[in-house]
């Protein structure tokens, strides 16, 4: 297993290092967020352990970058911040953890290990399906580059049809994830909702992607095909 370390303090660098190789990991050291960058977009990694205060780009860069790239590697932020915010602003950039220092090497090594259980699967921080993208994190969708006014349950409907696109979606599935267990509706809430969806994501851009697939529930398709002219 590999490990890149990004940390340009020499004395933390030389602790993880001889730490990670006790426990038997192949270790890679730079000082530099940039050269983090370079290293982790040009080979495979198993886990990235990464300072979130590094010269030429912080933890910040480093994570967005890495996620833009398609590179999907667990990665720890280590912060003395100690602010919540730099946190949550770590997690939304696309670390996996986060470890606040002073810490003891048998908690990162843990939580190593509980990363690298997980592997390498995609974890986008924005998710898209053709020219259709959302951000949780900044609680913002768009179709192109024009921004779309969703309403919250809107909003998490999309989300919902963008984190399985080209799934089918049953009714009973979509309530079940986008309405909590208080709600004693009927299902139809559900057709109700992608209706008003369809209106704000497909029909103003004479596009059709959220489709339904009769007797099953919906499916958001990977791209938009144009619609079909009204009959007439």
């Amino acid at each position: 297993m590999r490990i890149l370390v990004a940390e340009d303090d020499v004395r933390m660098a030389s602790m993880l290092r001889r730490g990670l190789t006790e426990d038997g990991y192949t270790v890679d050291v730079v000082g530099d967020g940039s050269e983090a960058i370079w290293r982790a977009t040009e080979h495979e990694y198993d886990a990235v352990v990464l300072d979130l205060m590094l010269p030429g780009a912080d933890g910040f860069e480093v994570c967005r970058a890495l996620r833009s790239a398609n590179r999907w590697a667990p990665v720890l932020l280590l912060t003395a911040r100690t602010e919540v915010a730099d946190r949550v602003r770590g997690l939304d950039s696309g670390a996996d953890d986060y470890l606040a220092k002073p810490f003891s090497f048998s908690e990162l090594s843990a939580r190593l290990r509980a990363l690298m259980r997980r592997g390498t699967t995609p974890r986008p921080t924005v998710l898209t399906a053709g020219n259709l993208a959302l951000d949780p994190a900044a609680r913002e969708a768009w179709r192109g580059d024009v921004l779309l006014e969703l309403s919250p349950r809107e909003f998490s409907l999309l989300e919902l049809f963008l984190r399985h696109p080209g799934q089918v979606l049953s009714r009973t599935r979509i309530l079940d994830h986008v309405w909590d267990f208080a709600y004693d509706g009927g299902s139809n809430v559900v057709d109700q909702y992608v209706a008003y969806l369809r209106r704000k994501i497909d029909r103003p851009f004479n596009v059709e992607q959220l489709e339904t697939v009769r007797g099953a529930g919906y499916r958001l398709s990977a791209e938009p095909r144009p619609s079909k002219p009204a009959a007439g």
